[in-house]
C-alpha cells in the first residue's frame, strides 16, 4: 500500500504536479505515518494567516529527518512549530495499492514518485493533522524532537541552513518572509 497526503477533498486520481524538484510528479509513502508531516506546510500556512500575498508555488517545509532504524523523525527549528503548521489543519490521505511507473525517491526513507497519474482506492479524513502526528508520536512510529531538545545540539547548524536557505530563495519571496519571521539571527 502506498499513501499520499493532501488537503484536497475528493481526488479520484492523483495528478503530477510540479514541486522542489520543478518536474511534474506525484509523491507516495508506503509507512502511511510518514505522509503525515505534509498535511500542512508551514511556509503557506504561515503566508496566508499573515496575509501575505503570494500567488506562486510554495516552497516546501520539511524539517524531519530519519532515525537509524528509519522512522520519521519529525524536528522543530523554531519554538511551537509543529502546534503552529498542524494543529486545527483538516485533511486527506490517499491510499493506492498499484502505483503505475513507481520509482524510488532518493534521499527520503520509504519515499516513491511517479510522473502517472494515479487512481485512488481508499481516502482517509484527517480532523486535525496535529493530534493524527501525536498520535504516531505516541505509538512509536514518528520521534518527535522539540524545539528545546532540538536546538540544545544544532544551533550553529540550524543558523547556518537557515542563512544558506535564505540566500538562495531570492526568487521565492513567500520562504524569505517566512524564515525572517521565524528567525530573527536573519
Amino acid at each position: 500500500m502506498y499513501y499520499h497526503a493532501s488537503q484536497t477533498k475528493g481526488i479520484k486520481v492523483l495528478e503530477p504536479r510540479v514541486s522542489n524538484h520543478n518536474i511534474p510528479l506525484i509523491y507516495f509513502s508506503n509507512k502511511r505515518e510518514n505522509v503525515l508531516v505534509y498535511l500542512s506546510n508551514a511556509i503557506e500556512k504561515f503566508c496566508k494567516e499573515t496575509n501575505f500575498k503570494y500567488d506562486g508555488i510554495y516552497s516546501k517545509w520539511g524539517p524531519y529527518s530519519f532515525t537509524k532504524d528509519g522512522r520519521l523523525q519529525l524536528e522543530e527549528y523554531y519554538p511551537n512549530a509543529t502546534f503552529e503548521t498542524y494543529k486545527g489543519v483538516d485533511a486527506y490521505i490517499y491510499y493506492i495499492e498499484d502505483v503505475p511507473g513507481i520509482e524510488v525517491l532518493e534521499g527520503i526513507s520509504n519515499a516513491f514518485k511517479t510522473s502517472i497519474p494515479t487512481k485512488v482506492d481508499f481516502v482517509e479524513y484527517i480532523p486535525d493533522a496535529y493530534d493524527a502526528i501525536m498520535e504516531e508520536v505516541s505509538k512509536g512510529n514518528i520521534v518527535f524532537v522539540k524545539y528545546e531538545d532540538f536546538i540544545k545540539d544544532k544551533k550553529d547548524w540550524l543558523e547556518n541552513i537557515i542563512k544558506k536557505e535564505y540566500d538562495e530563495s531570492d526568487t521565492h519571496p513567500e520562504y524569505r518572509y517566512f524564515l525572517k519571521s521565524k528567525f530573527t539571527f536573519l
